[in-house]
């Protein structure tokens, strides 16, 4: 019987840790959560070093580059063409309400005056200037909120425990000294948090380099995301991990795939309740490659970030700059594009939460309040419409009055006028009860 007890008080006890060091956000993280879920568009910049050769970010690891070698680039980075003003400026105009830029990659070069390493834009190139300090600035003065992408693997450093990827760096993997590594990290973390102004959100990346070890890799991530939330209790945690959502995380990511769906292989975990965010490339590759013309047209686009606002998520829409500092003029051309969509349909977007149905074969929804939008890629003169709530006005854009009428089977049924058409979507307003 004593020993029993002693169970159960050792149980309640170990109950009360773990209650103690659950992950409770605060009211400023809650309002952070829901200001981001509304904002349902955003840019994602990869920019490194990696742009001079033209290959994508990916280059050092693929090509098997020596880090010493890969690192020579630097010398002679230059991005004169970079203008902060500018390139928020153009984003803005999209109708992007946030923009989420590599602070530092896998190949470990820092796009910041960082003091933890002189491998960065400020002191190892000809360059001299903090962009991301720049960047901050233009944010707060036009409105746009600034998130910072940051690596958790490094193919550089030598303190860094080797992972599946950056095998053929140049590297010595003995000299691996993990707690050495996550010091380093957490020191530039802290600076980009306290020196940079308000930021968004931190998106990490990298995770699934030891998703192969043969013992389970500690990345320390309770005491990361920890010290985040305490330096900025505002600022939001995501972590493309491609696993179901750990504690301490404020936001799910799928990579290149809408929630529910795994086209790319990335995106198989459970939805969870948290804001969610899709991120996908405008051509084919996150970094800038001179042979990767391949851009989705605006009307591709705009359906994409319509799919995903209907799950209810946010579109986090890549661009690669140029080594010149330039955002290729292609990218310039689609952000325009959708910017004037946005600016005559965004009440459809920004604000709402997934539509009543989705996937459907004319499309898909959002939802605000009692109005149901309607996003009608597929254009039929009889949609139907199996809702669980009593429509009472439906609407084009214009606010022509459509009939709509409930069948004796309890589906709604909605008549298109003639040759109705969608370049790139129909957008339609039910008023529901």
């Amino acid at each position: 019987m004593k020993r029993l007890s002693l169970i159960l008080i050792c149980a309640l006890v170990g109950l009360g840790a773990m209650a103690q060091n659950e992950y409770v956000p605060t009211e400023e993280n809650r309002k952070s959560r829901q200001e981001f879920s509304d904002m349902k568009f955003g840019i994602f910049i990869h920019w490194g070093i990696y742009s001079m050769y033209g290959n994508g970010e990916w280059f050092m690891n693929i090509a098997g580059v020596n880090a010493k070698e890969y690192a020579k680039a630097a010398d002679a980075f230059y991005p004169h063409r970079f203008n902060a003003e500018e390139w928020v400026s153009a984003i803005k105009g999209s109708g992007a309400k946030y923009i989420t830029i590599t602070s530092r990659h896998h190949d470990g070069f820092s796009m910041w005056g960082t003091k933890q390493s002189d491998y960065n834009i400020v002191d190892a190139t000809p360059f001299h200037r903090d962009v991301l300090k720049e960047l901050s600035a233009a944010c707060q003065e036009q409105g746009i909120r600034l998130h910072f992408y940051y690596s958790h693997l490094d193919w550089t450093r030598e303190d860094y425990p080797w992972g599946r990827t950056g095998h053929h760096t140049g590297r010595d993997s003995t000299k691996a000294d993990w707690p050495h590594y996550y010091q380093f990290m957490n020191n530039q973390l802290t600076e980009l948090l306290t020196n940079y102004g308000p930021i968004g959100a931190i998106w990490f990346d990298g995770f699934w380099d030891h998703d192969e070890d043969s013992v389970p890799f500690d990345w320390q991530l309770d005491e990361q995301y920890a010290m985040i939330h305490r330096l900025q209790p505002a600022c939001l945690v995501g972590n493309n991990h491609h696993e179901n959502v750990l504690p301490g995380e404020d936001i799910q990511i799928f990579e290149r795939d809408i929630p529910g769906r795994n086209t790319a292989g990335y995106s198989g975990q459970d939805i969870s309740l948290l804001p969610l965010e899709t991120c996908q490339t405008m051509n084919s590759m996150w970094g800038y490659k001179v042979t990767d013309p391949y851009y989705k047209s605006v009307e591709e686009l705009i359906r994409y970030l319509v799919e995903t606002a209907g799950k209810g998520a946010n579109l986090l829409l890549n661009i690669g700059p140029q080594p010149n500092g330039e955002l290729p003029a292609a990218a310039l051309e689609r952000l325009k594009g959708m910017g004037e969509w946005l600016g005559t349909y965004g009440e459809a977007i920004y604000g709402t939460t997934a539509g009543d149905l989705q996937d459907q074969p004319w499309g898909t929804s959002t939802r605000k309040g009692s109005t149901l939008f309607l996003h009608i890629f597929n254009p039929m003169q009889d949609i139907a419409l199996p809702l669980n709530c009593k429509v009472q006005k439906a609407q084009l854009w214009d606010g022509t009055p459509l009939k709509v009428k409930k069948s004796k089977d309890g589906i709604w049924h909605l008549q298109l006028p003639e040759g109705a058409t969608a370049d790139p979507v129909m957008v339609i307003r039910l008023t529901t009860k």
